[in-house]
C-alpha cells in the first residue's frame, strides 16, 4: 500500500512540475521560493557540470593552486609564475580563469585584492591524489565528448582503455614494464587516497600476513606495513608492476618483509600462507565471472577462519549515489569493464565463494571507500 502511494504521489509531482505555469506559480509563492531556487541552482550544476571540471583542469594544469600554496599573491606575479613552461594565455584571459575558479571557491581575492586558495582548492592540495585524478579525467572526458557513441564501442577500442592496457589486453601478464608505467602511477595516487581511511576503520585483530591481489606498486600494503611493525607482507599483480614494486619496497626500507609474485590473477592461483587477503580497489575494475573467479581464489588461498578484506566505493552508497552509480557507472563502462556493486551484491558472491557474511567497518568518507570483510569458512 505504501508502496503504491509514494508512486502516486511522485506522479502527481512530475505531471506538476513539467507545466512551466505551474513552475512558475512555485517561485513565486514565497514558501516554496527558497525551494525552487535551490533545485535550480542545483539542475544547473548538473548542466554545466563539465565546465566546471574543465576549469579545474585548466587551474590545475597553470599550476595556480601549487603557485598559492605558499599563501596570497598578486595577479600579476600569479600569472607571470603561471605561464612558466607551458604555451601562454592572454592576461585578460588569465584573469577570467581567475574568476571561474572564485566561483568554483578554488580561489579568494581578499580586501588587499591578492588572489589566495578557497576553500576547495586548499582541500584540494592536501589530496594529491584528486589532483592526479583531475588530469587522468581528460583522457575519460575524450570518450565522453560523445557518450551514446562511447557506450555503442567494443570493449577495448576506448581511450580509457587504452590508458589502462591490461583491460584490453588478452595475456594481461604479457604486459612490459613502459605499459604499466603510467597506471600504476596513478593507482598508488588513488590508493594514498583511501590507505589511511581503511587501516582507521578496519583492525588488524593480530593477524600476520596480509596478501594484496592486485595492489600495484604496493602503496596501500606499505601503509599497513607502517602501521603494524610485526606484520608479513605479501603482494600479487602483473609480472611489469611487480618490478616497479620491488623499487618503491626498497626505497621505503620494507622489503626484508616483503614477497612479490608476478601473476594474471584472471588466470593464475593466489600464492598461500597469507591469514589476510585484500582487494583494494579491484573487484569494481572487474565483470562479475573475474570477481567470482577472484573469490574462490581467495577462498583458497585462505584458511579457515582467515580473512578477506574488500575496499572500494559501492553502489547505493547514502549520500554517494553520484560516485557510484554516475561516476563509476560510466568510467567503468568507457574502461570496458566492471561495474560498481550494491553491498548485498557482494555479499550474496562472498557466500557462493564459501565466506561468511561481511561486516562493514564504517569509514570517515564512505563516497571515497567502503570497507567490508568477511570470513573464510
Amino acid at each position: 500500500m505504501w508502496r503504491a502511494l509514494g508512486r502516486a504521489i511522485r506522479d502527481w509531482r512530475n505531471a506538476r512540475l513539467v507545466d512551466p505555469i505551474f513552475q512558475r506559480r512555485l517561485a513565486a509563492f514565497p514558501l516554496t521560493r527558497p525551494i525552487v531556487r535551490r533545485e535550480a541552482a542545483a539542475l544547473f550544476d548538473v548542466v554545466a557540470g563539465f565546465v566546471y571540471t574543465q576549469t579545474l583542469l585548466a587551474c590545475v594544469r597553470l599550476g595556480v593552486l601549487q603557485a598559492l600554496r605558499a599563501g596570497p599573491r598578486d595577479e600579476a606575479a600569479l600569472y607571470a609564475t603561471a605561464i612558466q613552461g607551458v604555451e601562454p594565455i592572454t592576461r585578460e584571459d588569465f584573469a577570467l580563469l581567475l574568476r571561474a575558479g572564485a566561483a568554483l571557491d578554488l580561489f579568494e581575492r581578499d580586501d588587499k585584492n591578492l588572489w589566495a586558495l578557497g576553500l576547495r582548492g586548499a582541500a584540494l592540495l592536501g589530496n594529491p591524489g584528486v589532483l592526479a585524478m583531475i588530469e587522468h579525467h581528460a583522457v575519460l572526458y575524450r570518450d565522453l565528448v560523445d557518450p551514446l557513441a562511447m557506450l555503442r564501442a567494443a570493449p577495448g577500442t576506448t581511450a580509457l582503455a587504452n590508458y589502462w592496457p591490461y583491460a584490453a589486453a588478452a595475456a594481461p601478464g604479457s604486459l612490459e614494464r613502459p605499459a604499466a608505467t603510467a597506471y600504476t602511477a596513478l593507482m598508488s595516487a588513488s590508493q594514498s587516497l583511501v590507505a589511511d581511511e581503511i587501516l582507521d576503520a578496519w583492525p588488524m585483530r593480530g593477524r600476520r600476513k596480509l596478501l594484496d591481489v592486485g595492489g600495484g606498486d604496493g602503496t596501500f600494503l606499505r601503509a599497513a606495513g607502517g602501521r603494524h611493525s610485526a606484520l608479513q607482507l605479501m603482494l600479487f599483480d602483473l609480472p611489469a608492476v611487480i618490478a616497479i614494486a620491488r623499487e618503491r619496497f626498497m626505497a621505503a626500507g620494507m622489503s626484508a618483509r616483503a614477497e612479490f609474485f608476478g601473476g594474471d590473477f584472471t588466470a593464475d592461483m593466489l600464492p598461500r600462507g597469507a591469514d589476510v587477503v585484500s582487494f583494494v580497489r579491484v573487484l569494481h575494475d572487474h565483470d562479475d565471472a573475474t570477481v567470482a573467479r577472484l573469490l574462490l581464489a581467495a577462498h583458497d588461498a585462505l584458511p579457515r577462519g582467515g580473512e578477506l578484506l574488500i575496499a572500494e566505493p559501492l553502489a547505493d552508497t547514502a549520500g554517494a549515489r553520484r560516485m557510484g552509480d554516475a561516476y563509476f557507472g560510466l568510467y567503468l563502462r568507457a574502461m570496458g569493464r566492471g561495474r560498481p556493486r550494491r553491498r548485498e551484491e557482494l555479499a550474496r558472491m562472498l557466500r557462493v565463494a564459501g565466506f561468511g557474511p561481511p561486516r562493514e567497518w564504517p569509514t570517515r568518507v564512505p563516497l571515497q571507500v567502503r570497507v567490508l570483510t568477511a570470513e573464510r569458512r
